[in-house]
């Protein structure tokens, strides 16, 4: 069996053209694309307000082989179904039933032919209601190898009721990564911020998708000498970058 590096391009034609569906009719401008890392190991860290969305995006974009987290729900086709139902219902009400009624056999083919590849290329499924140590474990192993890890915070929709409902509270994982592996390896991983806006708009619908990047944050810059204050403020300057960056690409 090969490395999830020949796996991931032996059906990148499928995820182009997978992506491209996804975003339909949207278009994507990026802006600070040079400050992605494009070699050793990275965290990838962002907004998600835009479920399949946000992931093709990236797919698209990130100059890469990437590793991503993913809800376990999408890895069979109950699960899967599920999402997508609460997802048509939220943006139509009702109307949405009748939506992912009519199209149940295309969701069954996707989810059928996606889920089949998702575990081919390394993807991360995870239980997000439940404890997150051992996904946080796993990452920390892939970040060893020198790979890629997308980190988005949020359950992949807008919060309304949220001080900015796109840029949800970020969690500690992150933050707790980037020390273990500073502490117990001496491996300062970059960790790179980017914001995404447009996604939350729903599929079929034109729109601009806007993805602004940042310079990579290290965590011995946020160091106290302690654990749990260290990995606080790096959660803290984590989040307050996303959010600049977003609100800086509200201007364009």
């Amino acid at each position: 069996m090969g490395t999830y590096e020949d796996e991931f391009k032996s059906i990148r034609w499928f995820l182009g053209h997978t992506t491209r569906l996804m975003l339909f009719p949207k278009k994507t401008e990026v802006r600070g694309a040079d400050h992605f890392v494009r070699e050793g190991p990275n965290i990838i860290v962002g907004n998600h307000s835009g479920s399949y969305k946000d992931v093709s995006v990236l797919l698209q974009n990130v100059p890469r082989m990437i590793y991503f987290t993913a809800n376990q729900m999408i890895f069979t086709r109950e699960g899967a179904s599920e999402l997508v139902s609460r997802h048509l219902h939220r943006h139509m009400g009702r109307f949405g039933g009748v939506i992912h009624l009519l199209l149940g056999p295309f969701y069954n083919f996707m989810v059928d032919y996606v889920s089949g590849h998702i575990a081919r290329i390394g993807t991360i499924p995870v239980d997000i209601y439940g404890s997150k140590r051992a996904s946080i474990l796993r990452c920390q192993d892939y970040l060893r190898k020198g790979r890629a890890v997308i980190a988005l915070q949020g359950r992949g929709r807008v919060h309304p009721k949220e001080p900015n409902p796109y840029v949800k509270e970020f969690r500690r994982g992150v933050s707790i990564m980037a020390y273990n592996l500073f502490k117990e390896s001496g491996l300062s991983v970059p960790v790179t911020p980017l914001s995404l806006f447009g996604t939350h708009i729903m599929w079929g619908v034109p729109a601009t998708i806007k993805v602004n990047v940042g310079p990579s944050l290290y965590i011995k810059d946020h160091w106290t000498g302690e654990e749990v204050s260290t990995v606080e403020a790096f959660r803290a300057a984590l989040q307050r970058t996303v959010t600049g960056l977003l609100r800086e690409s509200l201007s364009w």
